[in-house]
């Protein structure tokens, strides 16, 4: 825990873009101790109690009504469960408060998969998520899907989540070069998405925390368009998180916003935190997945789901409509990669 307290400044802000007529997207952020969830002045300024804060990002899919669904049923369980459930854990730890954000996270799939199921019309449903939650002076990401958070420290921007895709697994396996990735037609093909299929891999990742570290979540609305850099320098030019969420969202917009855009921004300082002091060592890295379980602490690449694949269609924004696709489309689409 920390040794003095922690101030959390917080704000989010989602588009519908300018090429959709619906916004699938969905964020939250809620200070876990008081149980509020909103963006009212006591949760965009509040000092982080001693359970924690969530800030969540989920990008749905599934075409007409199925992606809204998705993403805001996995914010709302999600959030609901931390809240019933972490605020009442007489375990009051770091690595019991990792095991529950994971847990949330599995439970909020379990759910989706079983309503897709019993409801025809939302068949096929799904939605990445990206929450974050910080526990005295630590951040805590979990990853299903291709929404992103970056840390920016002393004007230089991170990421922190590693993509769930398939140009991500290219990349990994020294296939593809990053900047390669950046312009492929695949690379909004992700392997994980909540709701398809009835197990998921929970990426848990983690970071220590600095003071006057921002946070920024997002969907690809935003992250397909504005590099990481230019997240960095926007943030230096809006010191005011609503504006800065602002002109993100614009500068997406700008390039043609052909998905919806969504953004939550944090910024963390008091005495609680500790100064930079030039420390750059922050990117993903892993934690253990499970406060009992101190053996794995490398989480592999998830395999792709089947069904479950999301591909893209027409620009390479993924679209409404999730595809479904088994497992040996994806070997096919590697195979592809190479040979035409």
């Amino acid at each position: 825990m920390t040794k003095g307290p922690v101030h959390v400044s917080v704000f989010g802000k989602t588009d519908l873009g300018r090429s959709r007529d619906h916004n699938e997207d969905t964020f939250l952020v809620a200070d876990l101790s008081t149980g509020k969830a909103s963006l009212q002045p006591d949760v965009r300024e509040h000092e982080l109690g001693p359970r924690g804060s969530l800030f969540m990002v989920a990008d749905g899919m599934g075409g007409a009504a199925a992606g809204e669904i998705a993403s805001a049923m996995a914010a709302d369980i999600i959030c609901r469960h931390l809240i019933e459930t972490w605020r009442t854990d007489p375990e009051n730890s770091a690595e019991r408060f990792a095991f529950r954000m994971k847990e949330a996270v599995e439970l909020a799939n379990g759910e989706l998969f079983t309503y897709a199921r019993e409801h025809p019309e939302v068949r096929g449903m799904g939605t990445t998520v990206t929450a974050a939650g910080v526990y005295g002076s630590d951040l805590y990401v979990t990853q299903i899907g291709d929404s992103r958070a970056y840390l920016i420290r002393d004007g230089r921007t991170s990421q922190l989540t590693r993509d769930q895709s398939l140009t991500q697994r290219l990349v990994d396996a020294g296939e593809l070069t990053e900047e390669e990735a950046e312009h492929s037609e695949r690379r909004n093909i992700i392997l994980q998405a909540l709701g398809p299929d009835a197990n998921v891999k929970v990426d848990l990742s983690h970071q220590s925390l600095r003071r006057g570290d921002l946070l920024v979540i997002c969907s690809d609305g935003l992250s397909g368009l504005v590099k990481r850099d230019e997240i960095g320098e926007m943030a230096g030019r809006h010191e005011d998180l609503a504006a800065l969420c602002g002109a993100l969202i614009d500068l997406a917009n700008e390039r043609g916003g052909p998905d919806n855009i969504t953004v939550v921004t944090a910024r963390f300082g008091g005495e609680g935190l500790g100064d930079s002091n030039g420390d750059t060592d922050v990117g993903y890295r892993t934690f253990p997945a499970d406060a009992r379980d101190s053996g794995q602490v490398d989480t592999p690449m998830p395999e792709p789901i089947a069904p479950g694949v999301v591909a893209p269609t027409g620009a390479g924004i993924r679209p409404a409509t999730m595809v479904m696709l088994a497992g040996g489309l994806v070997l096919l689409a590697v195979l592809l990669l190479f040979f035409l």
